[in-house]
């Protein structure tokens, strides 16, 4: 409870010294940016990464006058990663600050504010989500994905597999995914696109998310023999469970992951037993050496001195507050106000955008940039490293 009370008291003091130096400056000349951070709750493990990262993104782009004549100004409370909290800070900031950019804690909190999203609040809308529905611009206008929906990850996957196949025959593919919206959200979409890429599935197999005797799963896996098969739903756990339980029973399948279950963590929570593990990132991992990770590292060496490495929920944080500052200097460009109106459709202007290698080259199309790579988990080095090009989903 001290613990909470005191980063909801660090919240409110950073807020206030943030708006208090904004108002040295003109109304015009303030761009406010508002956010729901998971900041304590069983999401913290990544939120307080997140918020850092955007937090940071923001800061540098004041630091370097990337959105010229303009002052970004960063808002953010905690959520406790509870939804009804979560829509009540929602409300409670655009009451307060009126920002014409909100970032949110989680698919639950977009779906819950989208009716009054659409027709009273009308801002740009990004978060951590990755979900299928939040990229529909026909029922979320105001909202984007940054980076490619958990489908899109699927198909990254599947078509590195249709790619780099282990035998002469189709390769078979097992789905392993937990009973949460998160689990099923890629799976329909999975299923086709294995089938229109020649791939098998020969098994799907759904969990509790905190499953811990994974032992009839694993004979499941063992029964049907994949080649690969794509975790998804999940963080950490059953995760190594399983991996370890069919390394017993001598099966050679390649196991992988979406984003979530893609940090470093997993590494060195298999230890050894990571070798060959795979999965898809819509981003470069922070000791890579593109241009826009060196700009990263370089800006936290000099602000966040102690901070030797990020995760890549910081990343994401970060390529967030580059697509806000994206969208609005195209709107500026334009000579038009700073509106979520014009925000919105500054969006689905943004092509063939160079992101010195924080990722793929992004042209956001139904309000996602549906680009990642695959990695493979390196045991010696303690890393993930790429093993294809950024690969589009079309």
């Amino acid at each position: 409870m001290r613990r909470r009370k005191w980063i909801v008291a660090v919240t409110g003091i950073t807020a206030a010294l943030a708006l208090a130096a904004a108002g040295a400056l003109a109304a015009d000349d303030v761009i406010k940016i508002g956010a729901c951070q998971p900041i304590t709750g069983r999401f913290a493990f990544a939120g307080v990464s997140i918020n850092a990262g955007l937090q940071d993104y923001i800061n540098y782009a004041n630091e370097n006058g990337l959105v010229k004549g303009k002052k970004l100004v960063y808002i953010y409370e905690d959520t406790g990663y509870d939804t009804d909290k979560a829509v009540a800070t929602f409300k409670k900031i655009m009451a307060k600050d009126n920002p014409v950019i909100m970032y949110g804690d989680s698919t639950g909190l977009g779906k819950a504010i989208a009716p009054e999203l659409n027709s009273r609040y009308k801002v740009l809308y990004g978060s951590t989500s990755f979900s299928s529905e939040l990229a529909d611009p026909k029922i979320h206008p105001y909202s984007f994905v940054s980076g490619p929906t958990y489908s899109d990850q699927f198909g990254i996957l599947l078509e590195y597999i249709a790619k780099n196949p282990k035998g002469k025959g189709k390769p078979k593919v097992a789905f392993f995914y937990s009973d949460t919206e998160f689990g099923k959200d890629p799976i329909p979409y999975a299923r086709k696109r294995a089938k229109e890429l020649g791939i098998d599935v020969v098994s799907e197999i759904v969990t509790k998310v905190g499953a811990v005797d994974v032992t009839t799963e694993a004979l499941a896996l063992k029964k049907t023999q994949p080649d690969f098969c794509i975790f998804q739903g999940y963080v950490l756990a059953p995760i190594p469970q399983v991996i370890r339980t069919v390394r017993d029973f001598g099966l050679k399948t390649t196991f992988m992951g979406t984003f979530w279950s893609m940090d470093k963590s997993i590494i060195d929570k298999l230890g050894a037993d990571a070798e060959g593990y795979m999965g898809v990132s819509p981003y470069a991992y922070y000791y890579e050496d593109a241009a826009g990770i060196q700009s990263m590292r370089k800006y936290n060496e000099k602000a966040n001195p102690k901070e030797k490495s990020r995760p890549n929920s910081y990343i994401q944080g970060w390529f967030t507050g580059m697509v806000y500052v994206e969208a609005i200097n195209k709107v500026l460009a334009a000579k038009k106000p700073v509106t979520g109106d014009n925000l919105k459709d500054a969006i689905g202007m943004i092509r063939d955008w160079d992101t010195g290698g924080v990722t793929g080259k992004v042209t956001f199309v139904n309000n996602k940039a549906a680009v990642g790579r695959v990695y493979r988990a390196n045991v010696v080095k303690g890393i993930f490293e790429p093993v294809s090009d950024w690969i589009y989903v079309k």
